[in-house]
């Protein structure tokens, strides 16, 4: 029997009404990401790649259709619900961080263990996340603004593997980031899909996109090329 998919989006509209009528920002998308994929998601401004984001990464609700995550359905889930399922199978790195500016690249990265086992001694996996990165011990202890761009987005990437999710979710993660430092992380997060990590990235860059194994293509809410 097949392994449900990481991702699975079934039919899923997302409709915002409008004084000059409904805006179709999905119109009935059907789409699946599975196990081990690297899929990338790129579109016009407008095309609808940002809310089928939210819909992956359980920030919004579709209007209709069915969205199931790790084999599960978000339809019925309370917003605390929601929550928890994506604190423990979503790992997102955003374009411009997210960091908290008041904490270490450690404890940035501690943050989500402590939001979902408690205060305990989390060092060996904080440490080993943030040497995976590239992080020395004495830059552990820097805050974001002690960072470069791409320092911060290694932090990012750490705190995104913190809680193992199923798969990371990556909004424009070059987007603030130099070429050099932009192929940099692509390695990186290359190298964790080697490893055996599911990928699913939204971009606008077509360099970005080539490191996915398959690229979907949409416009106007409608996925046109996969």
């Amino acid at each position: 029997m097949d392994e449900a998919p990481v991702v699975e989006l079934t039919d899923v509209t997302k409709i915002y009404p409008m004084p000059a009528g409904d805006v179709y920002a999905l119109n009935h998308v059907n789409f699946s990401v599975k196990k081990g994929e690297f899929v990338a998601i790129m579109g016009p401004s407008g095309s609808g790649k940002s809310t089928l984001m939210n819909m992956i990464g359980c920030l919004d609700v579709p209007t209709s259709g069915v969205i199931k995550i790790n084999g599960k359905s978000t339809k019925e889930m309370t917003d605390d619900e929601l929550t928890l399922h994506r604190r423990d199978n979503i790992g997102f790195i955003f374009q411009k961080f997210n960091l908290i500016s008041l904490l270490t690249a450690y404890e940035n990265v501690e943050y989500p263990l402590i939001l979902k086992l408690g205060t305990g001694d989390h060092s060996e996996r904080v440490t080993k996340l943030l040497e995976m990165v590239g992080f020395t011990r004495d830059r552990m202890q820097h805050t974001p603004y002690e960072l470069s761009g791409g320092q911060q987005q290694r932090v990012s990437i750490a705190r995104a593997l913190a809680n193992d999710p199923a798969f990371l979710l990556c909004d424009e993660p070059t987007g603030n980031l130099d070429s050099k430092m932009s192929t940099q992380i692509m390695e990186l997060i290359s190298g964790l899909h080697a490893q055996g990590r599911t990928v699913v990235m939204v971009t606008h860059n077509p360099e970005t996109a080539k490191y996915a194994d398959r690229t979907i293509v949409i416009r106007d809410g409608v996925i046109v090329d996969e």
